[in-house]
């Protein structure tokens, strides 16, 4: 195994596991915010504060040099087949820029709109309107690596097929899915994967890999009004913790092989 780190706020390789951390300076985090000026907002830093280490990111979740200034960065590493699913950035707009894999991306900005279906050559790059559904895919046999920039400080990701579809009430769900009963809505998020997850099974035969088991903790909180009738919802099986920096989520995640498991 091959480890990676992906330094994003969405993005993906094979599988991962993560841990959510909060801001470890909040009080900083509200002064920066608040400071009149730029010359204020220094003031309130360290010069060390104005470095970013993506391969040893911080623990925070907001780098305090972008509040204020409107921007945010992830870089990802992709293993072989792997793929960042279909997500959302609900408050800004992604220019995705590949390294040195082409990359397979899909777009749907909204209802009525044609889908794209493209590929993002070494040194080309795409962009990804605001709120806009999209996906990012690694079909080659050999990790991947891409840079993408946002127009906000803090951009935000939801992921379109678990995170909104299947947060909202389980008989809202199965509504909406034909008329499935909740059971069946409940065993349908069990085996949706994290936004980090296998890609297409052509990829995966191609380069010898076999899908395993997946993460799929990724889900909206629960509560009153969306939660599963008692004995309906499955007991989760793995633990998957996800941990944010500067509007930048990274993960320690593994190539994938044909004869492991890699959480």
């Amino acid at each position: 195994m091959i480890p990676i780190i992906l330094i994003s706020a969405v993005v993906a390789l094979a599988v991962s596991s993560s841990v959510r951390a909060l801001p470890s300076n909040p009080d900083l985090v509200a002064q920066l915010k608040t400071a009149s000026t730029l010359v204020d907002r220094l003031k309130l830093l360290e010069d060390s504060d104005l470095l970013f280490n993506f391969l040893e990111p911080p623990s925070t979740r907001i780098s305090p040099p972008s509040i204020g200034n409107g921007i945010a960065m992830t870089i990802g590493f992709l293993g072989p087949c792997g793929m960042n699913t279909p997500h959302t950035h609900p408050r800004a707009t992604e220019i995705n820029f590949s390294i040195n894999t082409t990359l397979r991306a899909g777009l749907l900005v909204e209802n009525g709109a044609r889908f794209i279906d493209i590929e993002i050559a070494p040194g080309s790059a795409t962009v990804f309107p605001q709120g806009a559904i999209h996906f990012e895919m690694n079909p080659s046999c050999e990790p991947a690596m891409f840079v993408a920039g946002f127009n906000h400080e803090d951009p935000g990701s939801s992921k379109s097929h678990s995170a909104v579809n299947f947060g909202l009430p389980p008989n809202i769900v199965g509504a909406t899915l034909g008329g499935l009963g909740v059971v069946e809505v409940a065993d349908l998020e069990s085996k949706i994967p994290d936004n980090i997850a296998f890609g297409a099974e052509e990829c995966l035969a191609r380069c010898g890999i076999t899908r395993t088991n997946q993460p799929t903790l990724q889900r909206q909180p629960r509560v009153s009004g969306n939660a599963f009738p008692e004995g309906a919802a499955p007991s989760p099986t793995v633990t998957v913790t996800e941990t944010v920096t500067a509007a930048m989520e990274y993960t320690t995640v593994y190539a994938p092989s044909p004869s492991q498991s890699h959480y």
